[in-house]
């Protein structure tokens, strides 16, 4: 900006000697003269207006430095802050890729349970079990229980006649499922060959537990078969409602964890009602004894009465004995006190 302006000073002053010269060069002395003081005012005048232009440059320079200032300190605040979000949010994403990776290897773990035969059978003792003993106390059922036929049940809820323990049995057709699962749409044939397997599977398991858990005169007429999975359960209602009716005809009912719950619920009211039955005996013994202990109270209460009566008696003729003694001996201080004397009464008024 300086050089600028000491730019346009050196021109107009170049200007004004080729003017000077040209005007000396045309005019006499006096001429020259008059000029020359005409240049001197204007050079005066064009001093005077390059420091007034300097001085509004050097203003406007300072205002333009403290807008840029202002702006640049707004600026790197909201880049902070900016900043700061933007680390606050890769913190967060970055915990939750770590909880993601924990629920991968979760998962992975659990596909790598169920798709072994013997954990995924454990995986449905398990959660059977945790159903179980949180709905009954420990006496009302027992696990891997050994039946009269030699088999093995996963849960034997101990239940008095009628209708008598029930056997429980974790079942989980994994394999058909997801088979069924897999059917690509529009595959009729792939379909079919997967309703079939799954119906297959079914049928087993209920066969199996109708030959092995219903034991005549050891456990009740039917039986129970927990499937571990809320999803095979639906899919069994909505769609195999044939295999259900062959549960029933068999006397095994299917249930699921929210099924089965309902279920122990049932049987746990069932228990309650028993032993209150088994009980009753005893509270009417405790009532007739009691009943007895209030037969007892009210002769109490009644000798009590007697004895309260008797006793207002006594008051009352004690009151009277008073009443005559004080009488008397009012009689006998009037006599010392030289009163007529008055008969005193027999000894035996009172």
């Amino acid at each position: 900006m300086d050089i600028l302006l000491y730019g346009l000073l050196a021109l107009i002053a170049l200007l004004l000697v080729g003017l000077i010269v040209l005007l000396l060069r045309r005019n006499d002395n006096r001429e020259t003269e008059a000029v020359r003081r005409h240049l001197e005012m204007a050079l005066s005048q064009q001093a005077d207006t390059v420091q007034r232009v300097e001085r509004s440059l050097r203003e406007q320079e300072q205002a333009l430095s403290k807008v840029v200032s202002e702006r640049l300190d707004r600026s790197e605040k909201a880049t902070g802050q900016v900043v700061t979000d933007l680390r606050e949010r890769l913190a967060r994403i970055d915990e939750a890729q770590k909880k993601i990776g924990e629920l991968s290897t979760q998962v992975v773990g659990l596909q790598e349970i169920l798709s072994n035969k013997q954990a995924r059978g454990a995986f449905g003792e398990v959660q059977l079990n945790d159903l179980v003993q949180s709905a009954l106390p420990p006496s009302a059922y027992e696990f891997q229980c050994s039946l009269g036929n030699g088999a093995r049940v996963d849960c034997l809820l101990r239940l008095p006649n009628p209708p008598g323990s029930i056997a429980i049995d974790a079942k989980f057709p994994l394999e058909s499922y997801r088979m069924l699962r897999a059917v690509a749409p529009g595959d009729a044939q792939g379909l079919t060959a997967a309703q079939r397997a799954f119906q297959q599977a079914m049928r087993k398991h209920i066969g199996d537990i109708r030959d092995k858990y219903i034991v005549t005169g050891e456990t009740a007429e039917s039986a129970l078969l927990f499937l571990p999975s809320e999803a095979i359960y639906a899919e069994l209602h909505a769609n195999f409602t044939s295999i259900v009716e062959e549960s029933y005809k068999a006397r095994v009912w299917i249930v699921s964890p929210t099924t089965m719950m309902a279920t122990l619920n049932t049987v746990r009211a069932v228990l309650k009602d028993v032993r209150m039955r088994e009980q009753a005996g005893e509270i009417q013994k405790i009532v007739g004894l009691m009943m007895g202990d209030v037969k007892r109270l009210e002769d109490r209460v009644d000798n009590l009465k007697k004895h309260f009566a008797q006793t207002e008696r006594d008051l009352r003729d004690i009151d009277t004995s008073t009443s005559q003694i004080s009488r008397r001996g009012e009689r006998i201080l009037g006599v010392d006190m030289g009163e007529e004397p008055q008969a005193l009464p027999s000894s035996n008024s009172g």
